[in-house]
């Protein structure tokens, strides 16, 4: 984030708003919500901050911007629509220690006043940092069209009712339990509906009725994150990282997935690379289940899909020993999103009937395959975890009868913006992987489609734009 969004109390504190035309008048309208005691220094001003200062809501000083005005100050908005009088005003606070706002400066301001959604008391504020005010209020009306107008109605019921669910419900996750029953039924409905005494009557029986010594129930989610991409992840498995309380994830699992989890939910990376192992797998068991019977919701995030190398089946056999109960949430599994990202149809009419995916490494080292069964003409083998093996893969391949000159793409960090397609064949698998020393997870495609192989359509794009431009 190259801001930091806070929101600041201003309720009877003051605030410097230097301007008196239209700009500085939006701005005050705005402060004046926010419950500011307002100073307006202009040598004039519009009508409307003219009556509002009548009314007593902002002090007015008929006077150019001095260092006097920023004394006692928590905030200064600067909308003077004159460039030399904003840049002394945005230094005269500086020199103050006082943050200030200098409308359509992001380069003098210390902070940007965003595009505002006011539910009251929710608020919500949406910035580009300055780079497109445009889009910000864009994305505002957006946000107004989706959200009902008695919202912050449905914020302050909740509110009368904190105490006395509280101190029935002792238990913190319970009570989460309990808020989210009321947000997702019909209390809330009833509030929106403006029927607060329907809403407020079921409220009690709910609380009354609250089980506050029953321990939660917790459970376990085995989801798929997908090969890299948060958009490629399910409408369900985004729906439970915003549920969960822990999520336990995978060293595959992007960043960018995991900042889609409810912020506060706890992260546990057990991740496994190459030649090492975070947490045994019956480690990973046991804190599954530890956490289940504490009564969390507990997402296990794995890259790509848990039941295709994952070992999601190993996980949910002792779990339901354990006898919790269990979701199982499919994902991309990897050979599809980096083929897919790399313009390769692992089947096609003319080259590929059968896609098979194996993998390199077995729980006992090298796996019992006959892999001359499994690549040959007419299909595509996907395998999975193969860059450390790539030599002994090679070789295998080879003493298999494979044709040496049989296409092969090794796709590293698949759907991901640094993205790594690779073609050769056979005979150089193992040294492509070496020459380009391939350290992120990827995927080797071998069989005649993986010819076809090239960068992401977003890069192919860029490609082609820089051949038009030359």
């Amino acid at each position: 984030m190259n801001v930091f969004p806070v929101f600041f109390d201003l309720s009877g504190r003051r605030v410097l708003l230097a301007g008196g035309g239209e700009t500085a008048l939006q701005k005050l309208r705005l402060l004046r919500k926010a419950g500011a005691s307002l100073l307006v220094v202009a040598p004039a001003i519009e009508h409307e901050m003219a009556l509002a200062v009548e009314e007593g809501a902002a002090e007015w000083r008929a006077e150019e911007l001095t260092a006097d005005h920023f004394i006692g100050a928590a905030l200064a908005v600067i909308a003077t629509g004159d460039k030399a009088k904003d840049r002394t005003g945005a230094a005269l606070a500086k020199a103050a220690r006082v943050p200030v706002n200098v409308v359509d400066r992001a380069d003098l301001s210390d902070f940007i006043v965003p595009a505002i959604v006011d539910r009251d008391p929710v608020v919500i504020g949406i910035s580009t940092a300055g780079a497109a005010p445009l889009l910000a209020r864009r994305l505002r009306a957006a946000i107004e069209a989706m959200l009902p107008a008695r919202l912050g109605a449905l914020a302050r019921f909740a509110e009368r009712f904190r105490g006395a669910v509280a101190a029935k419900i002792g238990n913190r996750q319970l009570r989460l339990r309990f808020w989210e029953q009321v947000f997702d039924g019909p209390v809330a409905t009833a509030v929106l509906d403006g029927r607060e005494s329907q809403a407020a009557e079921r409220m009690l029986t709910l609380v009354n009725s609250a089980a506050a010594n029953d321990p939660a129930q917790g459970r376990v989610a085995l989801v798929g994150a997908g090969p890299g991409d948060p958009e490629l992840l399910t409408l369900k498995a985004h729906r439970l990282l915003q549920e969960a309380d822990v999520i336990v994830y995978d060293r595959l699992v992007a960043p960018a997935v995991l900042d889609l989890a409810r912020r506060d939910a706890r992260r546990i990376a057990v991740g496994k690379a190459r030649g090492h192992h975070s947490l045994p797998q019956s480690e990973i068991n046991r804190l599954l289940a530890s956490e289940a019977h504490a009564g969390n919701r507990v997402v296990r995030l794995k890259g790509g899909d848990p039941f295709i190398f994952g070992r999601g089946g190993e996980e949910l056999e002792h779990l339901e020993r354990e006898g919790i109960a269990v979701e199982i949430v499919p994902g991309i599994t990897a050979a599809l999103g980096c083929a897919a990202s790399a313009r390769v149809a692992l089947t096609h009419r003319d080259a590929a009937q059968a896609v098979i995916f194996a993998t390199a490494e077995g729980a006992e080292g090298e796996p019992a395959l006959d892999w001359s069964s499994l690549a040959g003409p007419h299909r595509t083998l996907a395998i999975y975890m193969g860059i450390g093996a790539a030599p002994r893969l090679q070789q295998r391949l080879l003493e298999g009868g494979l044709d040496p000159s049989m296409p092969v793409a090794v796709i590293e960090n698949g759907t991901r913006p640094d993205e790594r397609v690779l073609s050769g064949t056979i005979a150089d698998l193992a040294a492509l992987v070496a020459r380009h020393e391939i350290s992120g997870p990827a995927i080797i495609l071998i069989g005649d489609v993986a010819a076809g192989a090239r960068q992401s359509a977003l890069e192919s794009a860029s490609l082609a734009a820089e051949r038009l431009r030359a």
